[in-house]
């Protein structure tokens, strides 16, 4: 089998960028690679985009994904049009590519013998307040030390942001769980450390992701990321790492100290450090990048904080499993 390629971007009202992000993508791509679009039934034009950007690039095909969600576009592009390439890499609308990216990933995975490549993401923004989300989300205070966010480490990882699987991996592990709206690419690495295979973080192959860009937007997003990890830690139990368990631990134990305040004073003191620990982190990124939109870091580090808080909370409380489905 030559290193035939499919490349899969699933898509839902991406006018705005998906042109973008197919020039980056195409620019340069080696032999034997096909581009697959996974529309969940845009209401925009991006199907009628991607239609007109394929007479000009036979590589690139649009397929209609009907559960509308990432994890059923991966699933549904590598069980049409897969079967026959040895790699499937997976792509976002809202990511910005360096040039040679589709070639450095089949180096490195090849390199290092790995199931599956991941690579960091390096946040960058637009508006005064998508600066500040890049900024915090790569720092402490955001990331909580995630190695594929903003740093430079390569090596052998449990986790990291999807970019290339061998196709027999991804196979074998039964693609993603398309139940999963968000987090299904820790639920599937769960499952791939599991089975024993191997998946390497390459620090020097990187992309640029734009944040969202008000503070509703960026809350949602985030208690959808931690209503998803509820159920990967109902799935997978002891999967939760000490940082992801702090801040429903951090953010709950806030909202129950208030009412506390009636009875002691001293329960503010659980809030009152918290609120210090924004503030030091907002210091933190102002130090750093001296801009004045960086004193929004806090706020938009507390978005991220009580949006992830409150979903896990509703996802452990509320959820209840949906039956498997993934890929064959």
């Amino acid at each position: 089998m030559s290193d035939s390629v499919l490349i899969v971007i699933p898509t839902l009202n991406e006018s705005k960028h998906i042109v973008s992000v197919l020039d980056s993508i195409s620019s340069d791509l080696p032999a034997g690679c096909t581009i697959v679009v996974a529309d969940g039934g845009s209401s925009d034009d991006t199907a009628q985009k991607v239609l007109d950007y394929g007479r000009q690039h036979a590589c690139v095909k649009l397929i209609h994904n009907p559960q509308k969600i990432q994890s059923a576009a991966v699933n549904l592009a590598v069980e049409t049009l897969g079967g026959e390439t040895k790699y499937v890499v997976r792509c976002d609308a809202h990511a910005v590519y360096p040039s040679n990216f589709i070639r450095t990933l089949i180096a490195a995975i090849k390199q290092h013998d790995a199931d599956s490549v991941v690579v960091p993401m390096d946040s960058r923004g637009e508006t005064c307040f998508q600066n500040a989300v890049a900024w915090v989300s790569d720092s402490l205070i955001g990331s909580g030390g995630s190695a594929h966010r903003g740093g430079n480490f390569s090596g052998y990882v449990d986790h990291g942001h999807h970019a290339i699987f061998k196709t027999e991996s991804f196979l074998r592990n039964q693609g993603y769980d398309a139940t999963f709206t968000h987090n299904e690419d820790a639920e599937f690495d769960c499952r791939l450390r599991a089975r024993g295979m191997k998946i390497y973080l390459d620090g020097s192959i990187r992309l640029i992701y734009h944040p969202r860009a008000n503070f509703k937007s960026l809350f949602k997003q985030y208690f959808n990321y931690g209503k998803g990890r509820s159920r990967t830690v109902r799935k997978h139990p002891g999967s939760l790492r000490l940082r992801q368990f702090a801040v429903p631990a951090c953010i709950g134990s806030s909202l129950l100290a208030l009412p506390l305040a009636l009875i002691t004073p001293y329960s503010l003191i659980i809030p009152a450090g918290y609120l210090g620990l924004l503030l030091a982190g907002t210091a933190s990124v102002v130090a750093k990048h001296k801009k004045p939109c960086a004193l929004l870091a806090g706020v938009a580090a507390f978005a991220m904080h009580s949006g992830w808080a409150l979903g896990f909370a509703y996802g452990m409380l509320k959820l209840r499993e949906q039956k498997w489905q993934g890929a064959t």
